[in-house]
């Protein structure tokens, strides 16, 4: 039968016990002049040789000598080999790697072969009983964690605790809304010489690890951190160095390393009888600060009355309890940009504003009244409180936000709004990403040396390899920060994109709002509306809710003392 009929010529296949090696030999057979590997290799499966490992040179040997027409005599084709193991203890000792080369035609890894590799590589600690079992019945393995030892757990970073939890920061927290996050400023916090300011807490050695091999390893010590130096109006404990007390009474301000005692300037009223004032503190006017006169300082300034076309400069809040007449419209006014303004790094605060000059590092908060004034935010203006909340006249310009209940009066007198388009934005956010990159750069450097340190231990002296890890670790927590306030930046970036116009009861004719080079004329009156940018072009809508663009605190001042 067809069946019965031979595939090839005869092939003699004898396996050496002792030697574990398979020899072939054939003979000439006139019906199958050629032959080749494929026959060879389905010759070799059909006699159960499969998985033996070929030796690829005897059988070019063996297939050319028959191809030739001679007799081939028995040559060694395959071997036996058996299952491989191999097993990498990482260089920091926490865990152990195993490879699993499968059988060829040999023996298989049992688990005490396994077991016995362990413990001659002195691997005791943390053997994985159920990834053993599983590689074992698998066959194969490669680069499988079979043991893990205990990582160590670094300590904790030293903390500089404040004492006084109302404490504000003199550098303003800008949240991702856009807004600067300032707390109701209240009365001035005064401290007293003597009182326990912040508490400086150690780091932490952290707790060691074990590894496979049952050795310790040590944990990386918490960075240390000091109080800054040169810290204004407080010193160390006599008896406790941790603990920092005020050194002078005055107000505390949170400060990079600490906290510094700001002296806190109070007097009566501002008038030719006290002169100007420049302070380098926080300065308290119970009552009025009349026309002509200069207030300048470096922390708060908190009026209790009124302030009449005078200068006022501070490098925190600036808060009037009553209002501020200024003289935007005197003769020769608008030549002198600096003459009689009011300019703060953070928010100011006042019941009204009558020609007055006002700009803010952050928001400008109106209770009552806006008429025929300059004012100028970072962030936002916000109109009315209790009171009437009308803007009238002049010029109003913020980064995010104009709000207020009345924009503009019955008699078309021309007010105009300025939202958006801050190109020192743009700018600020290239320079962020600049010197993240550059810190990024260093950090890769100092990558390489650590890799070589660890590649070749010794090569490299400890000391140099205590700084650079140092270096690295203080070069990455200043990566994060610099990452968290560039993506504070986009995001407030993109939230200027988005400023608009708010007006809860009426928006009048006469009225110009202007984004960029897109500007918006109000062609008739209008009930309560929202103007944005919409389609590239400003445009009137029905009110809108402007609270996705971060309500901003009110550095208003509960009472001042009288």
């Amino acid at each position: 039968m067809d069946n019965d009929r031979p595939t090839g010529p005869a092939l003699t296949l004898t396996l050496d016990e002792a030697t574990r090696t398979l020899s072939a030999s054939v003979a000439p057979d006139a019906r199958f002049p050629r032959v080749d590997a494929m026959w060879l290799r389905s010759r070799l499966e059909a006699a159960g040789y499969g998985k033996l490992q070929i030796r690829p040179e005897p059988i070019k040997h063996l297939i050319a000598r028959y191809n030739a027409g001679e007799t081939v005599p028995p040559i060694e084709i395959a071997h036996c080999v058996d299952a491989s193991l191999e097993l990498v203890v990482a260089l920091d000792g926490l865990t152990a790697r195993l490879n699993l080369v499968p059988p060829k035609g040999g023996k298989p890894a049992t688990e005490s072969d396994l077991r016995a590799l362990l413990a001659s590589k002195g691997v005791f600690e943390g053997v994985l009983d159920e990834a053993i079992a599983d590689t074992i019945a698998a066959g194969k393995a490669e680069d499988l964690v079979i043991a893990r030892g205990r990582e160590p757990v670094a300590g904790e970073d030293g903390q500089l605790e404040s004492l006084l939890p109302e404490t504000r920061e003199r550098v303003p927290s800008v949240h991702p809304s856009g807004r600067t996050d300032y707390r109701d400023l209240g009365e001035v916090l005064v401290v007293h010489a003597g009182d326990a300011l912040m508490r400086r807490h150690p780091p932490t050695n952290g707790t060691e690890g074990l590894s496979v091999c049952a050795r310790p390893v040590p944990a990386k010590p918490g960075r240390n951190v000091v109080f800054a130096a040169g810290l204004r109006g407080v010193a160390p404990a006599a008896d406790d160095p941790d603990l920092l007390v005020a050194s002078t009474d005055g107000q505390p301000l949170k400060v990079r390393g600490g906290i510094i005692v700001e002296p806190v300037f109070t007097v009566d009223a501002v008038n030719m009888a006290t002169g100007n004032i420049v302070f380098d503190g926080t300065v308290r006017v119970r009552n009025d600060v009349q026309a002509g006169m200069t207030v300048r300082a470096t922390g708060d300034i908190e009026i209790g009355g009124a302030v009449e076309n005078a200068t006022l400069e501070a490098g925190g809040n600036i808060v009037v309890r009553g209002g501020v007449v200024g003289s935007l419209g005197a003769k020769g006014a608008a030549k002198d940009t600096n003459a009689h303004a009011i300019r703060c790094e953070g928010s100011f605060s006042a019941t009204y504003a009558q020609q007055a000059r006002i700009c803010a590092g952050d928001s400008i908060f109106i209770d009552d009244l806006v008429m025929q004034s300059q004012l100028e935010a970072a962030n936002h203006v916000r109109v009315g409180h209790e009171r009437r909340g009308h803007i009238v006249g002049g010029l109003t310009r913020a980064g995010l936000s104009v709000h207020a209940r009345v924009i503009g009066a019955p008699n078309r007198i021309r007010t105009e709004i300025e939202i958006g388009s801050d190109p020192a934005l743009a700018r600020a956010v290239q320079d962020k990403a600049s010197e993240r990159d550059q810190r990024e750069n260093k950090l890769l450097e100092i990558g390489k040396l650590l890799t070589l340190a660890d590649r070749s231990p010794g090569k490299i002296a400890a000391e140099i390899i205590a700084r650079a890890e140092e270096t690295a670790a203080t070069l990455s927590t200043e990566i994060e920060t610099l990452r968290g306030e560039e993506e504070g930046l986009r995001h407030h970036l993109m939230l200027v994109q988005q400023a608009r116009v708010n007006a809860e009861s009426a928006m009048y004719e006469g009225c110009v709002i202007a984004m960029g080079e897109n500007t918006l004329r109000i062609p008739h009156d209008r009930g309560p509306s929202t103007v944005r940018l919409a389609d590239q072009k400003l445009g009137v809508f029905p009110l809108e809710d402007d609270s996705h663009l971060g309500a901003p605190q009110r550095p208003e001042s509960a009472a001042l003392q009288r």
